[in-house]
């Protein structure tokens, strides 16, 4: 769990002071399909490390002047973009080794 980088262990409140930004920011990146946090039985919004790091990558961007709209996109493709570049790295070692 500790180890998880999926692992939903912080609240909004946390989250907000951890990245720096407004729980209204937060809001704004759920709507936005950047970050969907995972909701507690409560319906109360908590927010794992990996999705931390996007938020703050979002602030960051957003604070540049770069309109949020436009950071989440970013975002999401710099992200689909390090999945395949792992997916291809992978792919790659796979043929060099052969079958056993």
């Amino acid at each position: 769990m500790f180890g998880d980088d999926d692992y939903p262990a912080y609240t909004m409140g946390r989250a907000a002071e951890i990245t720096g930004a407004s729980q209204d920011f937060l809001r704004r990146l759920d709507e936005a399909k950047l970050i969907t946090p995972f909701r507690s039985a409560g319906g109360h919004r908590r927010y794992s490390r990996y999705q931390l790091r996007l938020a703050a990558r979002a602030r960051e961007m957003v604070d540049q002047g770069i309109p949020l709209e436009a950071a989440c996109r970013i975002i999401i493709l710099e992200d689909q973009l390090e999945e395949a570049l792992r997916h291809n790295e992978n792919h790659q070692r796979s043929q060099e080794t052969g079958p056993i």
